[in-house]
């Protein structure tokens, strides 16, 4: 998400430091300018299963509530930074759906790209080729695992199934 983000000018630090919270951790991303209201943007991403059990519920109801239950969660960690910073949670289930805000900081984002390079199309290749990149990797390669993981819960061996998967 930071090189998108560099691609709109807008310069950032990734793994800001002073940002820890009590139990060390820190969000993914800080921008050095404002990005609104004269305060600067930090996000923190997540890639969560709409599979997993604490959100399996859910999710059969409601496409897109495990990117939303995370996102919520994300927004209240970082609740202290409200006041100096403009948080963006980034939750993105495997198979691609975002929380809401993530759709519209895309967006933003995605204009502010085009109006650099010229080209109304950056938004779809943000969404496409940029940020997820590297997600969409692991998170192909946890399916992958789950889905194996199950099957030999299943009794399924893997030979059977044939050399592709």
């Amino acid at each position: 998400m930071a090189r998108a983000v560099a691609s709109a000018a807008i310069p950032v630090a990734k793994e800001p430091q002073g940002f820890s919270r009590a139990d060390g951790k820190r969000p993914n991303g800080l921008t050095i300018v404002p990005w609104r209201e004269g305060k600067p943007l930090t996000w923190d991403v997540t890639v969560v299963c709409p599979f997993a059990e604490s959100y399996i519920g859910d999710s059969a109801a409601n496409a897109g509530s495990a990117a939303v239950a995370a996102a919520a969660r994300k927004a209240a960690k970082y609740a202290v930074l409200e006041t100096t910073h403009i948080f963006q949670p980034v939750a993105v289930e495997n198979f691609g759906t975002m929380n809401a805000s993530a759709y519209g900081f895309s967006a933003r984002l995605g204009r502010k790209i085009s109006a650099i390079y010229g080209d109304d199309r950056e938004t779809s290749y943000l969404f496409s080729l940029r940020w997820f990149d590297h997600e969409s990797i692991t998170s192909k390669a946890n399916n992958r695992m789950w889905f194996l993981k199950k099957l030999k819960q299943a009794g399924v061996s893997q030979k059977d199934l044939g050399p592709r998967l």
